[in-house]
């Protein structure tokens, strides 16, 4: 399944700082940075539930915030894409 994430983590003070490279990691981890603060991962139910947990254990709930959008299987048809940073294939060929 396709989830897109979303983030705004304020980073004021060292500790948003930390917080904010913590989220973006392990966003990385599992999918690819799609805007500065937003990554489209493709995760297995097991998966997600260690993700989302993750993200929840790091983000301060009173002073950052976190969306998850849920687009499922069928993901390809619900996505859009207009302007010049070409979509990332999640399923082509990755060259190192």
């Amino acid at each position: 399944m396709l989830v897109l994430i979303s983030y705004d983590i304020n980073t004021v003070d060292i500790g948003g700082q930390k917080r904010l490279r913590k989220v973006s990691k392990a966003c990385l981890d599992y999918g690819q940075r799609v805007q500065f603060s937003v990554f489209e991962c493709e995760v297995d139910p097991t998966q997600w539930v260690f993700l989302k947990d993750k993200l929840l254990s790091v983000v301060d709930s009173k002073k950052d915030s976190i969306r998850f959008y849920m687009l499922g299987s069928n993901w390809k048809r619900k996505i859009e894409h207009h302007g010049c940073k070409e979509p990332v294939d999640l399923h082509g060929t990755l060259i190192i």
